[in-house]
């Protein structure tokens, strides 16, 4: 009898150890939330919050202008090769007025060159193709820059961290500390995931449209040559 209830005090003696250690475990527990580990990264992570924000108006405005760019009316080159036919060119330049985008511009031009040698026209139309597309690739050069300068801003900070780090290392002795680590380790990790993070966004951002804007040069170029046939077909 005695033994058994040895047992069973053991076993309350037990069960109470590790209601005290999960206890004591859960008050120990540190929450940090993506504010909280922003701040652990230091000064180096306002630089990063910068290009982000950059990045991501970039890819907005631009994803919608070339939305728009990329309008296509599938009875826009049957309708201006009808007036083209009837002579009717005030109607063409009117239809290509109406319609605002690169293509309508360009075959605007072309239209208000015909009657000039054939070399002249496309070499008109190639040049406002070429203005076009230049206004379509506006501000990619720095979404580009963001998706490489923003790993370089967060491998800064980890060099920055560690060096915090040794430094505090060095002074502390014999009387080394994990606390005292704590705050160059976090500037290291936390700058470099948010660099990463960053960088890999805008990549993705930048590709995204490039892809968008190769499309629609696709459309300019296929129009253009529809154009230039147009106006090389005999006189019926």
């Amino acid at each position: 009898m005695n033994y058994l209830s040895m047992l069973a005090g053991l076993q309350n003696i037990a069960q109470n150890e590790e209601i005290i250690s999960e206890t004591s475990t859960k008050s120990t527990e540190i929450t940090l939330n993506f504010i909280d580990l922003a701040f652990k990264g230091g000064w180096i992570m306002i630089p990063i919050f910068a290009l982000s924000i950059i990045a991501i108006w970039i890819f907005f405005e631009r994803f919608y202008a070339i939305r728009r760019a990329s309008k296509k009316d599938d009875n826009f080159m049957n309708r201006i090769k009808d007036y083209i036919h009837e002579g009717k060119i005030d109607s063409a330049l009117s239809l290509c007025e109406s319609n605002d985008t690169p293509v309508s511009r360009m075959i605007s031009k072309g239209v208000k060159r015909i009657g000039r040698p054939l070399n002249d026209v496309n070499a008109a139309i190639e040049n406002i193709g070429n203005l076009e597309v230049s206004k379509l690739e506006k501000n990619l050069p720095t979404l580009a820059t963001v998706a490489g300068a923003a790993p370089m801003i967060g491998f800064l900070g980890t060099v920055m961290g560690m060096i915090q780090a040794f430094y505090a290392m060095a002074n502390a002795g014999n009387n080394i500390d994990v606390s005292l680590l704590a705050n160059g380790i976090y500037t290291a990790m936390v700058t470099t995931v948010a660099g990463l993070i960053v960088g890999i966004i805008a990549y993705f951002a930048y590709n995204i449209l490039v892809a968008k804007v190769e499309k629609v040069v696709f459309t300019m170029e296929a129009t253009t040559t529809e154009f230039m046939d147009l106006l090389n077909e005999p006189i019926k």
